[in-house]
C-alpha cells in the first residue's frame, strides 16, 4: 500500500486509524473488524465475479455463507463483543453492493446507535457513490474503500459484463463510461465530506496490468489514502475463469 496524504488536519479520523486494521497494518496484532453480510443485491457484473458459489474452504471476496437482516447483524455485534473484546471496526462489503440495498442505511444507523464507540467502514464498486455521500456521513461512515479496476472506459469494457444504473441496463463501453465517471466523483466527494479513502483495484493479467499505474495515479490527484493492488482469483463461472493468476513477484513489483 502506498500512502497519498497526511492525516495531521484530521486527528479524529487519525485516532481511528489506529484501530482500523483495513487500512493499518500494526492495528492487526491489536485490534479486530468484523463485516456484516447484509447487502446481497448487486449493481454490476465483474467478470472476475461469481457470488454463487460458496463452501466450507470458500473464503473469496464477495462470498458468504448466510445473509443478515440489519437487526439480526445488531444481534451478531452483541454476541460477538461479548467474545472479542478489542473489536473495533464494523464494516459492510456485501455480498453484494451495499449501496444498492437500501438495508446498508438501516444497518449502519442500528450499529451506530447502539455501538458509537465502533468505527463504520463500507466498501463498494462506486456505482452509486456519488448520491450517498452524504448519507453516509451522516450515518457516520469514515472510512470508504472503492474498488477501481480502470479509469479508461475501453479498458473498463473488459472487466465489466453490465451495469445496472437507474433503471437500465449497460454494456461494453457505455457501462464502463457510467461506473468509472461515478466512481471517480464519489471518491472525490467522499474526500471533500472528510471520509478516509481506500482504492483496491484487482491485478488481472492481459486486462487492465499494464493500466493500473494511471489508475494509481489517479487515485492520487482525486485524494484517496491508500491503493491496495489484489490478485484476480480466478473463479470458475466466469469470463475470467481461464485466465492466469498474476503471481506475488508480479503483484509485488507492481
Amino acid at each position: 500500500m502506498t500512502r497519498t496524504m497526511t492525516l495531521e488536519d484530521r486527528p479524529d479520523l487519525k485516532a481511528m486509524l489506529e484501530t482500523h486494521p483495513c487500512y493499518n497494518e500494526c492495528a492487526h496484532r491489536k485490534f479486530a473488524r468484523m463485516h456484516l453480510p447484509i447487502a446481497p443485491k448487486c449493481n454490476i457484473q465483474c467478470n472476475f465475479c461469481n457470488r454463487k458459489y460458496d463452501c466450507t474452504n470458500e473464503s473469496r471476496p464477495g462470498v458468504t455463507s448466510e445473509v443478515l437482516t440489519p437487526e439480526e447483524a445488531v444481534e451478531k455485534i452483541r454476541f460477538v463483543k461479548t467474545k472479542v473484546p478489542y473489536l473495533s471496526v464494523i464494516g459492510i462489503a456485501g455480498p453484494g453492493d451495499p449501496l444498492a440495498n437500501e438495508e446498508t442505511f438501516r444497518a449502519l444507523e442500528l450499529v451506530g446507535k447502539e455501538f458509537p464507540e465502533l468505527t463504520l467502514c463500507l466498501s463498494t464498486n462506486g456505482l452509486n457513490l456519488p448520491k450517498s455521500v452524504d448519507r453516509l456521513r451522516d450515518l457516520g461512515v469514515r472510512f470508504l474503500t472503492v474498488t477501481v479496476n480502470a479509469i479508461e472506459p475501453e479498458v473498463g469494457a473488459k472487466v465489466y459484463d453490465f451495469v445496472h444504473y437507474e433503471g437500465k441496463s449497460y454494456h461494453g463501453k457505455e457501462a464502463a463510461e457510467i461506473l468509472l465517471r461515478n466512481q471517480q466523483e464519489g471518491i472525490k466527494r467522499a474526500v471533500e465530506a472528510g471520509m478516509l479513502v481506500k482504492v483496491n483495484s484487482v491485478l488481472i493479467p492481459g486486462i487492465n496490468a499494464d493500466h493500473l499505474p494511471a489508475v494509481a495515479k489517479k487515485a492520487k490527484e482525486l485524494g484517496a489514502y491508500i491503493i491496495n493492488i489484489l490478485p484476480l482469483i480466478p473463479v470458475p463461472g466466469t469470463k475470467f475463469e481461464n485466465l492466469s493468476a498474476p503471481t506475488a513477484k508480479q503483484r509485488k513489483e507492481l
